[in-house]
């Protein structure tokens, strides 16, 4: 049975002593009560160090929401994986969405910053979805495929890869994709990896649901059995409800 995963993405947001702060308040709500569930907090490259300090020891893990594809080099404003490795980072975030919309990000760059992650030891959580007016134009199987199949190319061992399908329309719009819709969705992914890598990986991989889940229909969507878990943005900037989020996952 795979374990769900839960994993805060807390973007541009927060101070380092707000993040501190928030780190803290995690911990506190979430007690002991997760042993169900994986659980990662991405704070902002700022204040991993700090943020790292402050969850050392416990279960929860250290992921960062961004690499680049090189170790070294002239490439201002960018971190590599073997930085966030020495950070403490157990994961990364490569292709978020909002990678993609607003900063350039494409399918050919997110390969080659997922094997660069995995070179260096980070497990990956590889974002795919659709923008609204793709699932309008009934594109939504074409985009996630490319997506997938692009995203992996090369790549023949996913064990450290966490797939998370966030449909762009739903992500910080309030607006969420029917459990059964995320499911539809989710299900391909599975069936697709099974046609790369065969039936028992595809069965071994986690796939998140990352579009405004909220401890409101977090239950619900985790029941789902392809959703094992997931990403979360706004709601994992407030401790309750992130916390709230991890139980549910961890039922």
């Amino acid at each position: 049975m795979r374990k769900k995963i839960v994993v805060g993405n807390w973007k541009m947001n927060n101070t380092i002593a707000e993040s501190e702060t928030l780190a803290l308040e995690v911990l506190a709500a979430l007690g002991n009560n997760f042993s169900g569930c994986e659980v990662g907090i991405a704070p902002t490259f700022l204040a991993l160090e700090a943020a790292g300090r402050i969850i050392e020891g416990s279960e929860v893990q250290l992921v960062a929401q961004n690499c680049h594809y090189e170790n070294d080099g002239a490439y201002t404003g960018e971190v590599s994986a073997r930085m966030l490795n020495a950070a403490g980072c157990a994961s990364v975030i490569i292709g978020h969405s909002e990678r993609r919309q607003y900063f350039g990000e494409t399918n050919a760059t997110v390969n080659l910053r997922t094997k660069k992650a995995l070179s260096e030891g980070l497990n990956v959580i590889l974002c795919v979805g659709e923008t609204l007016a793709e699932r309008e134009s009934g594109v939504t199987e074409a985009i996630i495929s490319s997506q997938v199949r692009e995203g992996l190319a090369g790549i023949s061992d996913i064990s450290a890869i966490v797939v998370a399908y966030e449909p762009v329309w739903a992500i910080g719009t309030g607006k969420t994709a029917s459990s059964l819709q995320a499911e539809e969705v989710h299900l391909q992914i599975r069936k697709l990896v099974t046609e790369l890598y065969g039936d028992a990986a595809a069965q071994g991989l986690r796939i998140q649901y990352g579009g405004s889940v909220k401890p409101s229909n977090a239950a619900e969507l985790f029941a789902m059995p392809n959703i094992d878990g997931g990403l979360i943005g706004g709601a994992s900037l407030n401790a309750a409800d992130f916390a709230a989020i991890v139980k549910a996952a961890s039922l």
